[in-house]
C-alpha cells in the first residue's frame, strides 16, 4: 500500500513515539521533515564539509572503515568510498524480513539523521523520506546484522535503494530493481558525499524497530491473556476470590495488580462462579491449580518486564546513534553508542516472559480437556467422546508452539562472535534477538487463541448457567466466526479465525464494551 497523508508523522520535531513508528511501519503514515529540521541538517553538513577539506584524516569522512580506518582516502575517491561502503555492507541473506520491520528501521534511521548530529545533507534525508512515502521497501534477508556498529547490513540495503541499486518492493509489494522503482515513483537516486554512507548505516534502528513493534503487540496480548485466563477459570469452576484486591496488595507488583483487577472485572457477575461459591461445603475444590490461581502473578510479571523494555525503548528513541558523531561545537568524535546491548537485552527478556505466559496458557488448555481435572466437562470437550476427538489435537498444537517458544527464549545477546579482524571484538546480536521475539509474539498469539477457542466451547458446555457478561462477550465474538459445540469439524480454520480475532483487536473490543478499558 502506498503512503497516504491521512496520518502525518513529523520527524525531528521532538521525539518519535512507538505509536508513530507503528503508524509508518504498518499503516503507511506520511512522513514529513519540516523546514526547520532541514535547516538544522544543512548547518551540521557545513561542519562536515569543512572537515572534508582538511588534510587531517577524520574517520568516516576521509578514512576507511572498521579495521581499515588507518587508510587515508584522497578527495577524488571519497564518493567511491561511500558507494563501496554501501555495496559491501549490503550483505544480508536468508528469508526476506517483513516489510514493517524494514520500514520501521528506515524511519528510525531518519530520526537520527534529522537530529543534525550525523552531518548528512538535506537532500539525502529528503530522499529517504521519499522512499518511505512512496512505499518503496528494500529487500533484506534475515541474516547479516550482529547488532554492533549498528544494524549494518539491513541499513545498507536501505542505503542501496537510495543510490538506485539493489532490490526493493514497491508500494504494491512487487519485487523489482531499485532504479526502476525510483523512476516509477518519480524519485532520483542519490550520489553520497563524505560521511553519508556511514551515517546511513550506523545505528540500532532495526532492533529498536522490532522492539517497538513487539511492545505494541504484547500490550494487546496481555489483555487477551487476562481474558483467556478468566474464561478458563470460569469454565473450570475456579474461584475469583484469589484475585481480591486486598490479597493482591500483599505483594505490590504493579503488573500483578493490573492483571488481577482485569480478572475481577472480567469475572464480575458470573452465574457459573456464583453457582459453586454460595456454600463452600458444596464445592469439593479446596484450591485451584497454579495455572488458574497464579494467573495475575505470571501475567503481571510479563507486564512489568514489558514496562522495563518500554523504558529502554523510550531512552533509545531519545538517543542519537552514529559513529563518528558530530557534536554541537563542530567536533567529530568516535564513540560506542552503536552497541546494541541495551536493546538486545530487553528483546531477550521479553522472549523469556512471552514463553512463560504461553506455557501457563497451554496448561489451562490441557486442564480444560482432561476429564479427571475439568470438573464435569466432556473428555476433550468432544460432542460424542470416542467418535469425536473434540479439541484433543488443538492442545498438541499449543504444546508444540510452547516448546518452540522455550527454544526461542534462549538469549541471543550472550552469544558474541568477534568480527572485522578483531576490531569489533564484542557484538550484541540484538538483531537476532528481535527476529526471534517477533516469532515468539506470533506463537503467544496462537496459544492464547487456542485457549480462548477451547474455553469458549467449555463455557457453552456449562449451560444453562451463564458466564460473566465480559467472558460471554468474548465467547460471542468467537461465535461470530466459529460455531458452538457439535460433532468434529475441520479445526485448523477455527484456530486461524480466532487468531484473526486477536490480531484485528475485535475480540478485545467486544469485551471492553462490557468492562471498560482494560489496562
Amino acid at each position: 500500500m502506498v503512503a497516504t497523508i491521512d496520518t502525518v508523522v513529523e520527524v525531528g520535531n521532538g521525539m518519535l513515539t512507538g505509536q508513530d513508528v507503528v503508524a509508518v511501519a504498518r499503516d503507511d503514515a506520511h512522513v514529513l521533515l519540516t523546514d526547520q529540521v532541514l535547516t538544522i541538517i544543512a548547518d551540521s553538513r557545513a561542519a562536515v564539509d569543512r572537515l572534508a577539506a582538511s588534510p587531517v584524516p577524520v574517520y568516516g569522512v576521509s578514512t576507511g572503515f572498521g579495521a581499515l580506518a588507518t587508510s587515508h582516502i584522497p578527495l577524488n575517491r571519497r564518493a567511491d568510498l561511500q558507494r563501496s561502503l554501501i555495496r559491501s555492507h549490503a550483505a544480508s541473506t536468508g528469508t526476506e524480513v517483513d516489510r514493517e520491520v524494514i520500514r520501521a528501521t528506515m524511519l528510525l534511521r531518519l530520526r537520527t539523521l534529522a537530529s543534525g548530529r550525523t552531518g548528512i545533507r538535506p537532500e539525502t534525508a529528503t530522499a529517504l523520506v521519499g522512499l518511505l512515502n512512496a512505499g518503496i521497501t528494500p529487500v533484506v534477508g534475515e541474516y547479516g546484522s550482529l547488532g554492533c556498529s549498528g544494524d549494518l547490513a539491513p541499513l545498507a540495503h536501505a542505503a542501496m535503494a537510495l543510490i538506485g541499486e539493489g532490490r526493493v518492493r514497491d508500494g504494491e509489494g512487487t519485487a523489482l530493481a531499485a532504479g526502476q522503482a525510483l523512476a516509477a515513483a518519480g524519485l532520483s537516486a542519490v550520489t553520497l558525499a563524505e560521511k553519508e554512507g556511514l551515517a546511513l548505516i550506523n545505528g540500532t534502528d532495526g532492533m529498536l524497530g522490532m522492539l517497538l513493534l513487539a511492545a505494541h503487540d504484547l500490550h494487546a496480548l496481555l489483555v487477551a491473556a487476562d481474558i483467556s485466563a478468566a474464561m478458563s477459570v470460569e469454565a473450570l469452576l475456579g474461584t475469583d476470590r484469589v484475585f481480591a484486591e486486598d490479597l493482591q496488595a500483599l505483594r505490590p507488583h504493579p503488573g500483578q495488580a493490573s492483571s488481577a483487577a482485569n480478572l475481577r472485572a472480567l469475572l464480575h457477575g458470573s452465574e457459573i462462579v456464583a453457582s459453586h461459591q454460595a456454600d463452600p461445603a458444596d464445592c469439593p475444590i479446596v484450591q485451584d491449580a497454579y495455572s488458574l490461581r497464579c494467573a495475575p502473578q505470571v501475567a503481571g510479571a510479563v507486564r512489568d518486564t514489558l514496562a522495563h523494555a518500554q523504558a529502554v525503548a523510550d531512552r533509545e528513541l531519545a538517543s542519537i546513534i552514529d559513529n563518528p558523531v558530530l557534536l554541537p561545537d563542530g567536533r567529530v568524535e568516535s564513540n560506542g553508542n552503536f552497541h546494541g546491548a541495551p536493546v538486545g537485552y530487553v528483546l531477550d527478556f521479553l522472549a523469556v516472559a512471552v514463553a512463560d505466559l504461553a506455557s501457563m496458557s497451554e496448561r489451562r488448555i490441557d486442564r480444560l480437556l482432561d476429564p479427571a481435572r475439568s470438573h464435569g466437562l466432556p473428555p476433550f470437550l468432544a460432542w460424542d467422546p470416542g467418535v469425536d476427538s473434540g479439541h484433543m489435537i488443538a492442545q498438541y498444537a499449543a504444546a508444540g508452539i510452547v516448546s518452540e517458544l522455550k527454544r526461542l527464549a534462549a538469549p541471543a545477546s550472550v552469544d558474541s562472535i568477534p568480527s572485522s579482524a578483531m576490531q569489533e571484538d564484542h557484538v550484541s546480536m540484538g538483531w537476532a534477538a528481535g527476529l526471534k521475539l517477533r516469532r515468539a509474539i506470533d506463537g503467544l498469539r496462537r496459544v492464547l487463541a487456542i485457549e480462548i477457542l477451547t474455553a469458549a466451547r467449555a463455557l457453552d458446555f456449562r449451560g444453562p448457567l451463564s458466564p460473566a457478561p465480559a467472558t460471554a462477550a468474548a465467547r460471542d465474538a468467537v461465535r461470530t466466526r466459529v460455531g458452538g459445540p457439535a460433532p468434529d469439524r475441520f479445526l485448523a480454520p477455527e484456530i486461524e479465525a480466532t487468531v484473526e480475532l486477536l490480531e484485528s483487536g475485535e475480540l478485545i473490543a467486544a469485551v471492553v464494551t462490557i468492562t471498560g478499558a482494560l489496562p
